[in-house]
């Protein structure tokens, strides 16, 4: 598949960020270059016959969801029209090259294989660096945003960082000093990009983690045995070190998962166990874990406000900040904020079919016989996986229009396209009864968040 080279670029640009540690490659949008060509790649497989243009489950939704959020920076900030059309453009983009340029459970396994590694190596750079000595790191402001600067200089507080301080009216930090120019944040082992939030890393790593189990489920071997020992303690070792309670959700559910499918009802407490060493050892200080309760709690209760009081259209894509000091911390609630509730609707619906795509390819593949069927099977069951391991972590984070999220969502979608060269004859419909379920999931969670805030600012 001539797609497949520029879409594992892409993803490599994404999730690794060689161009922004590597000097040469600065000056270079290989983003950009690398999204055109896993584009131009797809078209040249339609043309050469390799591959299918067709509609996939997810299309329509994906496409309403980028209109209604141009629409409504259309009716409240015209100026910020341009900056969401790219931004989110990039996401649904990406999103189309793994839906519909990956289409065989071949090119599947490969894209899996790929994001495991990638997350694999994202994972050894944060354990790194959360063993690597302190520095202190300069405060500086970049592209509209505060990044911290490494001045070289060795620290045990901040207060030491300040004493001799070349610049003594910035803000100095102390934090880890790890490799390829990252840092730690408030101790908390994070990477570069997209990724340099220490809970965006842990929910990466964790939705990457099902793939391992997949790779050797397909092939049981001694090397890839192995690699799944690996691939759980390296992630697992970066979830403790991101001291991330999402994350340690996420990974609660994928190991979780693939006990109950070994153990039946008893891998829940196996699961549990597998999973004890994370959640005693990656959790944050008593004080720490309080403030940042209350502070989602309130971004809850705001983003709820901004729902109510702009239903239709929200206050626009990206404006949640330009209303409350912090982002909403549930995607959910920042759907709903921004979005208003038909951007809800439309964020859930996709959320919705992520899962149901592969529990409706599981169900059509039950008891078929066959190499292709059992591989098949085993992608089918780890996209689950990492579809519900997703679901606890977006609803703690404001994902809406995060890189991780749309590749989790197009991984269904190619699923799908998969499970279609499979047999033809394959369907995922949504139905009135679907979106009925939706609406009443959503309404049921915007409910309880209410009453839950209400209840905790009375408390």
């Amino acid at each position: 598949m001539l797609a497949l080279p520029g879409l594992l670029l892409l993803l490599t640009f994404i999730y690794v960020r060689p161009q922004e540690f590597l000097a040469p490659l600065r000056s270079v949008p290989l983003l950009y270059a690398a999204l055109g060509l896993a584009l131009f790649g797809m078209v040249l497989d339609v043309r050469r016959r390799f591959s299918r243009a067709e509609w996939t489950p997810m299309l329509g939704w994906t496409l309403a969801l980028w209109g209604w959020c141009l629409l409504g920076l259309l009716v409240q900030d015209r100026a910020a029209l341009g900056a969401c059309a790219l931004n989110l453009g990039v996401d649904v983009a990406l999103y189309l090259c793994i839906a519909h340029g990956v289409q065989t459970f071949r090119a599947f396994r490969a894209v899996a294989a790929a994001l495991l590694g990638l997350m694999l190596f994202v994972s050894l750079v944060a354990i790194e660096q959360g063993g690597a000595p302190l520095g202190c790191h300069r405060l500086v402001e970049q592209k509209d945003e505060l990044a911290m600067v490494y001045d070289g200089r060795p620290c045990q507080t901040a207060r030491d960082c300040r004493a001799d301080a070349s610049e003594p009216g910035a803000e100095h930090l102390c934090e880890h000093v790890g490799l390829l120019d990252t840092s730690s944040i408030g101790g908390r082992v994070r990477y570069r990009g997209k990724l340099n939030d220490p809970n965006e890393l842990a929910l990466a790593a964790g939705v990457a983690l099902p793939f391992a189990f997949a790779l050797f489920q397909r092939r049981r071997s001694a090397g890839r045995w192995v690699l799944l020992l690996v691939a759980i303690g390296v992630i697992g070792e970066c979830i403790v070190l991101s001291r991330s309670r999402g994350g340690q959700l996420v990974l609660l559910v994928v190991l979780g998962f693939h006990a109950v499918r070994r153990f039946g009802g008893k891998g829940i407490v196996v699961g549990m166990i597998a999973a004890l060493p994370v959640l005693l050892l990656g959790g944050r200080s008593s004080e720490e874990a309080d403030s940042s309760s209350l502070q989602r709690i309130e971004c809850w209760y705001e983003g709820l406000q901004m729902a109510r009081t702009s239903p239709l259209l929200g206050v626009g894509q990206g404006h949640f900040v330009e209303h409350h000091y912090l982002t909403a911390h549930n995607s959910f609630v920042l759907a709903a904020a921004e979005l208003g509730l038909p951007g809800l609707i439309l964020f859930s619906a996709l959320v919705y079919l992520a899962i149901k795509i592969p529990v409706q390819a599981l169900r059509r593949l039950a008891g078929e016989a066959g190499a292709l069927a059992g591989e098949a099977r085993v992608w089918a069951a780890a996209q689950l996986c990492s579809a519900l391991a997703l679901l606890p972590g977006i609803f703690f984070l404001s994902f809406c229009y995060h890189p991780v999220l749309w590749v989790a969502l197009g991984m269904s979608a190619a699923l799908s396209s998969a499970m279609r060269t499979h047999d033809a004859r394959w369907r995922v419909g949504f139905g009135w009864r679907d979106l009925a379920l939706v609406v009443s999931l959503d309404a049921l969670v915007l409910a309880a968040l209410f009453a839950y805030t209400r209840f905790a600012y009375r408390a």
